[in-house]
């Protein structure tokens, strides 16, 4: 793998693979051994990001993570990216000084490393003031504890407040934005964070961006689903006939370009300008290798305008 394939994050030093593999199935859907089997692959495979947060499976997908990363002895070859945030139980949650120390201890245990590549807030804690969190943040990045901060599910006028925020008194930077963003939700990252980010050199890993595998093609008409909450959850959001109309496109440009539907809607975000990296999860060593091709596969001219027409936001 050449460096040319990698993707600068933000302002950073960081250098990201064009899909980070996403571990919210570790220590829920698939098990341990499984687990090691996928990350093997998908590091074969080139990959050097692996995101996760405090919160997935309560803090299992990051042990698992750890164990991995210790049985492989891989550190250096990895790029850790994990968030905090959201409630942990009681009183463990929130952008407070004081949390910001508990839960980055309590990943990097979980980890089992002494720093975290990209560390993020999972969401915006408007109860703390945005000088409190960045200056914690800043601390633990010159404390050697985190190299990159980033932010998750903000709105543009937060992360805005934010920069001016790290700017004012010199502390560091959001570098990402980790946004809803796939074929289907375009509107409320196109609208306001896509310019924005450009604008500010902000890194963008974009999660769901497989529509919670609707985009796969699994999810069919007049078939029945699973018996999961996330099925419920993808007939409530996508099983409409806008989200069928989108992945009859994307299966017809996958037909053409011989490719599978995830390759081809993981592609198409790869190739918008902007785009670090789409967040997408495996169970399967075969589906890494499914998902892998995506970083390969080059969208032609037409592909790409037929699925921007397809799934436009402002008609």
């Amino acid at each position: 793998m050449s460096t040319m394939q990698l993707r600068q994050l933000g302002h950073s030093t960081l250098e990201i693979f064009p899909w980070s593999f996403g571990t919210n199935v570790l220590g829920r859907a698939i098990d341990e051994p499984t687990a090691f089997a996928v990350l093997d692959a998908y590091v074969e495979a080139g990959g050097n990001c692996i995101d996760t947060a405090d919160v997935y499976s309560t803090g299992e997908s990051e042990a698992v993570l750890g164990r991995w990363i210790k049985t492989r002895g891989n550190r250096n070859r990895v790029i850790i990216a994990t968030k905090l945030g959201h409630s942990m139980g009681p009183g463990k949650q929130g952008l407070s000084r004081k949390y910001i120390f508990e839960a980055v201890e309590a990943s990097l245990q979980r980890l089992q490393t002494d720093y975290i590549d990209l560390y993020q807030a999972h969401r915006d804690d408007p109860e703390t003031p945005l000088e409190e969190t960045l200056r914690a943040f800043d601390e633990l990045v010159r404390q050697g504890k985190i190299r990159v901060i980033g932010a998750s599910n903000y709105s543009a006028t937060r992360l805005a407040e934010a920069l001016q925020v790290s700017q004012q008194h010199g502390y560091a930077r959001y570098e990402s934005l980790q946004p809803l963003y796939n074929l289907i939700d375009r509107k409320a990252y196109e609208q306001e964070l896509e310019p924005f980010c450009r604008k500010h050199g902000l890194g963008v890993i974009t999660y769901s961006s497989l529509a919670s595998g609707f985009l796969t093609g699994k999810y069919q008409q007049g078939k029945e689903l699973p018996k999961s909450h996330r099925a419920l959850r993808v007939q409530s959001r996508y099983m409409n006939d806008r989200g069928f109309r989108i992945l009859a496109e994307v299966e017809r440009v996958a037909s053409r370009h011989h490719a599978t539907p995830a390759q081809v809607a993981l592609a198409w975000i790869i190739s918008r300008p902007g785009i670090t990296a789409p967040i997408a999860s495996a169970t399967s060593v075969e589906q890494v290798r499914e998902l892998r091709g995506a970083v390969e596969l080059k969208l032609d001219d037409e592909a790409i305008a037929s699925l921007d027409k397809t799934s436009a936001w402002q008609n």
